[in-house]
């Protein structure tokens, strides 16, 4: 999908979570309220109140730098192909996210929720499910990820109690959802645009496939968010102590698309390396992603069939990854 329209800075609504984890049920709901407003709208929101502290922050993104400036031979040596639940270093190019466009102007690395070998989930071949793989020259790197990692799971699963309260129902709805986790962490580094391709795009025009991405930017800007009202690509630049939070796929399925998952897509014209951090909030690989009675009104029908995580995941990695 190629888009050329003009761009202009993009106005997130900007939403203090940390309410969701009071006491107070009134306050809690209050938040809920706040969340349909920007889940209605376009399905993107800076969000603040995380409570995720600002050096943990700093040191994902300092890691980050420090894995993609290694030489290209240390990457390789935990790349992809290397593991059976797809961790690892992806090349740059690696991924096409715009179907028929060109390959991705980026590199990356995934990180999911570790499991040793030994694990039933593991000798029983599902989808994801394995060890990690860490670089053996940087020493902070794997206590940093797996820090930021279990916060970011923390936030995903107080995120979607929000969006539970969105849907004026109870806060735990998801609560089976947000156990035994699909999560993936993806560190992604975005090269300056060569002189010859200043429209080649980092990541091209896509929706996320999960339930919640919890994005962390540099400060080199780069996002665009498609602007469904005026056909235009809104630039979503970074806010100082927010995270930008986008809805995925899964739930645009369980609200019948009340909830939008959006297009969006990566263009770094900053002229300098760009990082950034996205961290895909996917549940319980047997959940399954139907409709929410609450969604349809009266005659309406379900737009998507029932179908769980897993298979949900499974379908769309293959459309990206042409396999």
């Amino acid at each position: 999908m190629c888009f050329q329209e003009p761009v202009k800075k993009l106005s997130l609504p900007i939403i203090d979570i940390s309410d969701l984890t009071s006491s107070d049920q009134l306050k809690r709901q209050n938040v809920g309220e706040t969340l349909r407003a920007a889940c209605q709208d376009r399905g993107f929101f800076y969000c603040t109140g995380h409570g995720i502290a600002d050096r943990l922050i700093n040191e994902v993104l300092e890691q980050t730098s420090a894995l993609f400036s290694q030489p290209q031979d240390k990457k390789m040596a935990v790349e992809k192909s290397n593991s059976g639940c797809n961790r690892g270093y992806e090349t740059l190019g690696g991924q096409t996210l715009d179907a028929g466009g060109q390959p991705d102007r980026k590199e990356g690395y995934y990180i999911g929720v570790e499991l040793p070998d030994t694990d039933p989930r593991v000798i029983a071949g599902r989808f994801n499910r394995g060890p990690n793989l860490w670089p053996s020259d940087l020493s902070d790197f794997q206590p940093v990820m797996s820090r930021y990692f279990a916060a970011m799971e923390s936030l995903g699963a107080t995120l979607m109690q929000g969006i539970a309260l969105s849907l004026e129902l109870p806060g735990n709805y998801f609560s089976s959802y947000n156990s035994d986790t699909l999560a993936t962490l993806r560190l992604l580094h975005y090269p300056p645009q060569p002189p010859d391709e200043p429209d080649r795009m980092g990541a091209g025009a896509h929706t996320d496939f999960g339930g919640l991405t919890i994005l962390l930017q540099d400060n080199n800007g780069g996002l665009q968010v498609w602007n469904r009202a005026d056909n235009t690509w809104d630039n979503a630049p970074p806010q100082k102590g927010a995270f930008i939070v986008n809805l995925g796929d899964m739930i645009a399925r369980w609200t019948n698309d009340r909830y939008k998952s959006t297009l969006h897509r990566v263009i770094n014209t900053s002229g300098r390396e760009r990082y950034s951090v996205p961290f895909f909030y996917v549940g319980n690989p047997d959940f399954e992603v139907k409709c929410i009675p609450g969604c349809l009104d009266q005659g309406e029908l379900p737009r998507y069939p029932p179908v769980t995580v897993e298979e949900h995941l499974m379908s769309m990695y293959n459309k990206t990854y042409g396999s």
